[in-house]
């Protein structure tokens, strides 16, 4: 597994519940441009509709050797999901007011395949819990390797 591009503000701004995996239908320019890693999902976010998982904001830069046959870098692109799957996401997503987010872009076998989190937004006060934990738990390591070369 090849991971190409992940998004490190979604855990910093949602908590993340639950996460999933989902094929992307992708162009043959497109699946080029990813394997070079020219790919960016920080704006991107997943819609659901028509009984459709969607991908909205995904940027893919154009292959370079495309020419005319090269894709609109940021379209929607459709996610590769059991109907089941798309059914019980869709009705969590009307319930608890949340959002869904990209977490990582990444080869599996060949394939394209998106990490996908159920999140819920964060509030200031959360980010900087957050903030504060991982201070505290990097002082803690180093504190921890520096007694152990002693």
């Amino acid at each position: 597994m090849k991971t190409i591009a992940r998004n490190k503000k979604a855990t910093h701004n949602y908590f993340i519940e639950e996460t999933f995996e989902a094929g992307i239908v992708l162009r043959g320019t497109e699946i080029k441009s990813i394997r070079q890693g020219k790919v960016s999902i920080q704006d991107a976010y997943v819609r659901i509709r028509n009984k459709e998982a969607m991908i909205v904001n995904m940027h893919i830069a154009k292959f370079k050797q495309g020419a005319m046959f090269n894709h609109d870098e940021t379209r929607e692109r459709k996610l590769l999901l059991h109907k089941q799957e798309i059914i019980r996401l869709e009705t969590k997503l009307k319930q608890q007011n949340a959002t869904m987010v990209p977490l990582e872009v990444y080869l599996k076998e060949g394939l394209c395949k998106l990490k996908i989190g159920f999140a819920k937004g964060k509030k200031k006060y959360d980010k900087r819990q957050t903030l504060k934990e991982k201070d505290m738990n990097r002082r803690v390591q180093k504190a921890l390797k520096d007694h152990q070369q002693r």
